[in-house]
């Protein structure tokens, strides 16, 4: 079945997330709500991809175009929430030459999985069609829509819970709002809907009696945590739990090893190579890529960055938006700010930041250190406590230091500035200007010793502190 299309319903408000956000927006494992269903259609080959808009449509569709991958989709906007039937209808209207059918996916379902729409797919070519749809069992039915069936055990409508009678809503199958319904009944049908229901709405589950009067409707039974939507902050935990543990059960089965599995976040688009050791309380953020043979200790947070084959991130580093290539250490609290870049074998040590800097293959900068703004080669040494000076209050200034060069403790270079290739600046300089290779730079001030001096600065500083409290005293006195 090459010629589908898919309908992905994502106006709504999400009035029970209590957020200034649409409900699609809301995140699970790091991708909004609405980038699963997108998901889902680019891996079943759909050929046109519709998304229904509303509230907040103008974030919603750039949102949708961030996540929609190589595929086609076209935005159709709902401007008045009049029911499901009437968002369909409204996501028809792209699809006018459409003749295939059609999924009708909701844009809040994260857990669904291909295999579901697959089984869909089989039991609504099975049957013939028009129309297949997607149902689950729960002794807690709630507000969901009932499916009603036949002696024969057909379905043959789906109720609305306000418009269920007593009898009806005891029933424990309900509708789980995914269908896959040919699209010239799906036209036909959607110009016969009729508002006079509970809610003054045009349901879409009203199309199942008009099929069944005709044909077999088809169903597929699905688990209630894979097609139960979120709709308020606690759906969102639950979902966002059940979907961490198939992380990281596809992780560990992939060979990675996990320490303390239910601690570690990891989220959908991550990749990581086998052999890869992760510890506790570790985040994998984003669109993070984490090669072979690494290992990501305790507390280490990775966002959207790219890690490659047997590099350490020691425990608490922090990066974003990092690449770091082979053989490289980060930390322990390291920090790699975006556009930050390790080189092979590069070294960044306990409380250094890097910020839009290169750090060169086999250079160091081992202790305290800020690089901001720079590009440095191979083989160097950063002291402990060097400052790159970048900023000047108005614009941001690049450091260049060449291969080779020796940078000594607390020293500051202010940008921009050019360290030639073999030079040595000395500890405690501030190097304003070019260091020509193989130079040494040092402008600390000349030291001077003078002998006795500190005894008589000792019994000054003696003398005026009794004096100090001698004056206390008196002013205590008087006050009372």
């Amino acid at each position: 079945m090459s010629d589908i299309a898919t309908i992905i319903l994502a106006a709504g408000k999400g009035t029970r997330m209590k957020s200034e956000r649409a409900k699609v927006l809301q995140e699970v494992c790091g991708l909004p709500l609405v980038a699963y269903p997108l998901g889902l259609a680019a891996t079943l080959r759909s050929k046109s991809t519709v998304v229904v808009v509303g509230h907040q449509r103008e974030a919603v569709e750039q949102t949708v175009n961030r996540f929609k991958g190589k595929q086609s989709v076209e935005f159709a906007h709902q401007r008045e929430q009049l029911g499901t039937g009437h968002a369909v209808m409204t996501g028809m209207k792209p699809l006018k030459s459409h003749e295939g059918p059609v999924f009708i996916l909701s844009g809040d379902v994260p857990l669904l999985r291909k295999r579901t729409l697959n089984q869909l797919k089989k039991a609504y070519e099975k049957k013939g069609g028009p129309l297949a749809f997607v149902t689950f069992t729960t002794p807690e039915p709630g507000g969901y829509g009932r499916v009603i069936r036949s002696e024969n055990n057909s379905p043959v409508a789906i109720r609305e819970f306000r418009d269920c009678s007593e009898s009806e809503k005891k029933i424990c199958e309900v509708n789980a709002g995914i269908y896959l319904i040919d699209a010239g009944f799906l036209r036909r049908a959607t110009r016969n809907l009729k508002s006079d229901n509970a809610q003054g709405e045009f349901y879409l589950t009203d199309l199942i009696e008009m099929a069944a009067a005709t044909h077999d409707v088809a169903t597929v039974d699905a688990p209630m945590a894979e097609v139960s939507g979120a709709n308020d902050r606690f759906d969102l935990v639950m979902v966002e739990h059940t979907l961490r543990q198939e992380i990281r059960s596809k992780w560990l089965a992939a060979g990675v090893s996990i320490q303390s599995p239910e601690t570690v976040h990891i989220d959908t688009d991550c990749k990581i190579g086998s052999d890869t050791w992760i510890g506790a309380a570790a985040h994998l953020q984003g669109s993070t890529t984490v090669g072979k043979g690494c290992i990501i200790e305790p507390g280490a947070i990775i966002r959207d960055s790219q890690i490659a084959d047997n590099v350490v991130i020691k425990a608490y580093s922090v990066l974003e938006n990092a690449k770091v290539d082979s053989d490289a250490t980060v930390g322990p609290m390291g920090r790699l700010r975006p556009g930050s870049h390790l080189k092979k074998g590069a070294h960044v040590g306990n409380w250094v930041e890097l910020k839009n800097t290169v750090l060169g293959e086999g250079s160091k900068a081992n202790h305290l250190t800020y690089l901001g703004d720079g590009e440095i080669g191979k083989g160097v040494n950063i002291g402990a406590g060097c400052i790159f000076c970048n900023y000047d209050g108005f614009l941001k200034h690049k450091t260049i230091i060449e291969d080779n060069v020796f940078v000594g403790s607390d020293s500051q270079m202010v940008a921009p500035v050019i360290i030639r290739k073999g030079a040595y600046v000395a500890t405690g300089t501030t190097v304003t200007g070019e260091v020509p290779a193989n130079a040494m730079a040092i402008s600390r001030g000349r030291q001077i010793n003078r002998n006795g001096l500190a005894l008589k600065i000792r019994k000054r500083l003696k003398e005026a502190k009794k004096e100090l409290q001698k004056k206390r005293g008196t002013e205590s006195g008087t006050k009372k």
